[in-house]
Parts: structure tokens; C-alpha cells; sequence
């Protein structure tokens, strides 16, 4: 089970200062928290892509690349990687090239993002986004396994005789998650591959995304890759702890009542009953956490958003030490004395590799 956090990456006002970061205050803030999240001994750290305001996070490859430099063992991933406005052929290099810089230590999610004027400002119709993730992947797919590649689609020029350079670290691909909130057609296309699914269940009900997690375990079963509870699945959650659950709900409730994305709206109260997020001790996310186990079987990878809202970053250092030293502990022991044998671990490069060997050598 693998354990980590995620970013947005957004530029906020401090509700209780007044205070705004700068873009460069925020982008190294970023910096840091992934370096603590690895002393902390968190084994992932895992960003979204965006391309407007109040978010920085533009260019993850650039900012992952930097962070590879400055870790020794975290694993690094997206939150999301926009598979329909980004150019296949320029993802299946940048994060080939991140992967050497890595030594392994990265892969990705691939989504289709929740800002609609992404599309036309990458010259694309949101109207095609189901068929540009389906098309744009089923290329990238093949581009980083096969050496020269001729393709023809519909949505960009067709490529002759073409060569990603440089070519997956030891010949293996990065492992894809492929992340969704609402759609069907996502759950199935990484079932069919055989990939991850992330439901990143953050702001909507559990029953919604334990029907996507449902048919991808049946279709994942269905295209002959395991078991359906073999199937890789990752999960979403947003927590804000302190000591005792008093405290964490007054420090919170300013952030949360005037957060970009659901400020404004849903009570805290509300909000902490009908979805994954936590505001409470330690205890209380452990509890919490454990039950999404219940809901959705077992699975490999639970993420943690933890700063954003305009939390300043000694808020958010703090919690990554409460996380690392009271939560995480327990409940990599926990899951683990719940998960049974055939259910497999979380895909590292380490781990992909190795079976790529041993299926040569069945071979």
C-alpha cells in the first residue's frame, strides 16, 4: 500500500491574514512539502497540471524534474496529466526523460482536468474529450513500446516512422493511473490496458465512485488481466488534522468556508459526512481511512490533499509531521493485516521491470 499526498497547486489568499503568496512563494512551497513528505515517510508525492488562476502548476515534469533532484527515494506522480491537450508524442518524452532523472521514481495519472477553456486555448473542443483521451493514450501507449511507430488518427498529424526519444527507463514504461470522477468510458479504458484507476473522490459521495470502481474491477477482470480485486485502484481523501478534533475544526472552518473550490457552499459539517475529507485527530482520520477499504475493497494507493485554501505552509508542514508519526504507521499496519495474499502491491518501476524479465524468461 502506498501511501502519499497530492497538490493542486493553487495560489490563495490566507482568509485569517489576508495575505496572498506570491507564484514563486507558492511553486517553492511545493518544493518543500514534497521533501518533507519524503523525511516524513511518505512513499509518493504527486501534482495536478493546470493552466490558469489561481493555480501554478503549468509545467509537472519541470517542477517533478527539480524534486527528483532533491529526493532520494519518494515516488513521483501526477495528480493529473491532461491526456487530450497535451500532445502524446511530447508526454511519452518528458516523462521518459523524468524517469532517467528519476532512476525510476515516477508515474503518472492521465485526465481530462475540470477547466472546459483548457480546450480551445490548446486548440481542442471539449466536445471531443472522451474520444481525445481514448485516441491520445491508445498513441502513447504504443509510443513507448514499440521503437518506430506509424500512426494515423483524427485528432493530430499522422506520424511516419517516428521515434520517442529517449526511449522508458530499462525499456519499461512509466506505470499510468488513468484518474476520472464521473466517467464510464475512463473507468473501462484502464481496465483495458490493464492500468490504474483513481477515483479521486474529494467532492462527491462514496456510492458515486464505488460505481466506477466496480466496473473497472469487472472489465479489468473481463480483459484477462486478474482477478477483479486483483485490479489496481488508487483513491483520493483531504484531511486537516491537529492533537484533538476541536482544535483541527476551528483552525480549518475559515479555510474550508472560503476555499476555491467548494467555499461558499456545503457546511463543514456537511461536507465532512457525505465525503472522504477529515477534519479531526489523528484518530479520526485513521478511522475514517480505514473505511474506504469497505466501500471500495482493497486497494493500492491513498493520496492525501493537505495545502491548499491558502494554508501557509508551516500549517501544512505540521500536518505532513502528524501524518508521517501518528497516521501513516498505522495504517500501512492495518491495511496490511487486512489485505489478502493475491492481492497485489502498488507498481513501482523496480517491480515492472522485474516482470518484464520474467516474462522473457518464460518465454
Amino acid at each position: 500500500m502506498q501511501f502519499g499526498i497530492f497538490s493542486v497547486g493553487d495560489v490563495t489568499t490566507d482568509p485569517t491574514t489576508g495575505r496572498t503568496p506570491t507564484e514563486a512563494e507558492r511553486i517553492k512551497a511545493m518544493v518543500a512539502i514534497a521533501q518533507k513528505a519524503e523525511e516524513v515517510g511518505l512513499d509518493v508525492f504527486a501534482m495536478g497540471e493546470h493552466h490558469n488562476r489561481p493555480f501554478v502548476p503549468s509545467s509537472p515534469t519541470t517542477m517533478l524534474g527539480y524534486i527528483a533532484g532533491r529526493t532520494d527515494n519518494i515516488l513521483l506522480s501526477t495528480s493529473t496529466t491532461l491526456i487530450t491537450t497535451n500532445d502524446p508524442v511530447k508526454i511519452a518524452e518528458d516523462f521518459a526523460m523524468l524517469q532517467h532523472l528519476a532512476d525510476g521514481r515516477v508515474d503518472l495519472m492521465l485526465g481530462r482536468g475540470n477547466t472546459g477553456p483548457v480546450y480551445p486555448w490548446f486548440g481542442k473542443d471539449i466536445r471531443d474529450g472522451i474520444p481525445l483521451a481514448i485516441e491520445n493514450y491508445a498513441l502513447l501507449h504504443r509510443l513507448w513500446r514499440e521503437d518506430v511507430v506509424n500512426w494515423e488518427g483524427k485528432f493530430r498529424t499522422p506520424l511516419q516512422s517516428f521515434t520517442s526519444t529517449p526511449r522508458p527507463l530499462d525499456d519499461v514504461p512509466p506505470f499510468v493511473w488513468h484518474g476520472s470522477i464521473r466517467s464510464p468510458e475512463i473507468a473501462e479504458q484502464a481496465a483495458y490496458y490493464g492500468d490504474g484507476f483513481f477515483a479521486n473522490h474529494i467532492f462527491w459521495p462514496t456510492d458515486h465512485f464505488k460505481r466506477l470502481i466496480d466496473l473497472y474491477r469487472r472489465r479489468y477482470e473481463h480483459y484477462g488481466h486478474g482477478s477483479a480485486d486483483q485490479a489496481i485502484v488508487g483513491l483520493g481523501g483531504q484531511v486537516f488534522l491537529r492533537k484533538n478534533s476541536q482544535d483541527a475544526v476551528r483552525e480549518f472552518r475559515p479555510y474550508f468556508d472560503n476555499a476555491p473550490v467548494y467555499g461558499h457552499g456545503p457546511s463543514l459539517e456537511d461536507f465532512t459526512e457525505q465525503t472522504p475529507l477529515t477534519v479531526g485527530s489523528p484518530e479520526q482520520v485513521i478511522e475514517k481511512t480505514l473505511t474506504f477499504r469497505e466501500h471500495f475493497g482493497d486497494y493500492q494507493r491513498q493520496l492525501f490533499l493537505v495545502d491548499h485554501a491558502g494554508l501557509p505552509l508551516k500549517t501544512v508542514l505540521e500536518q505532513l509531521d502528524l501524518l508521517g508519526e501518528e497516521v501513516i504507521p498505522v495504517l500501512r499496519k492495518e491495511f496490511a493485516a487486512r489485505r489478502p495474499a493475491h492481492v497485489p502491491d502498488a507498481p513501482t518501476h523496480a517491480a515492472l521491470v522485474a516482470a518484464e524479465t520474467a516474462k522473457e524468461v518464460t518465454v
